[in-house]
């Protein structure tokens, strides 16, 4: 059953809240937006950066999430979407379906964008390689 209890509202700047370890990834440092909070966790917002060169990269994955959105800040990543690379650059705005295969396996050292899930607390399903995926670019 959706709760139906009001969202608040919310106003987070910059300097409110730092990028931390400790998310879905440990490559990545994540930056909550204070959305989950405001939407009784109906929809959760957060800055991803990069952390590290990437190694093996996401591995292949699934969400089960009604909703996701990746809105790319800076520098660039590139993504296999079941058997196609797919390059996202600063400015450019990728809606994930719901279940599509995905591996992150390629980022700049300034790659940083913004994403946006609902429900929040989604869950992150390992699948099945739908095909092989191209080797990360050194740094």
């Amino acid at each position: 059953m959706p709760d139906f209890s009001p969202t608040q509202f919310s106003h987070v700047k910059p300097n409110d809240t730092d990028f931390k370890a400790g998310g879905l990834r440990d490559f990545f440092l994540y930056r909550d937006l204070g959305v989950s909070e405001a939407t009784n966790g109906k929809v959760i917002a957060h800055l991803v950066k990069a952390n590290m060169a990437p190694e093996t990269g996401t591995g292949w994955h699934r969400h089960e999430a009604d909703f996701q959105i990746v809105i790319m800040t800076k520098g660039w990543a590139r993504f296999m979407y079941e058997d196609e690379a797919t390059l996202v650059e600063a400015g450019d705005v990728v809606h994930q379906r719901p279940g599509i295969r995905h591996f992150l396996f390629d980022y700049s050292a300034d790659m940083e964008y913004l994403e946006i899930v609902g429900p929040a607390d989604f869950k992150t399903v390992g699948v099945e390689a739908p095909c092989a995926v191209p080797a990360p670019t050194p740094w």
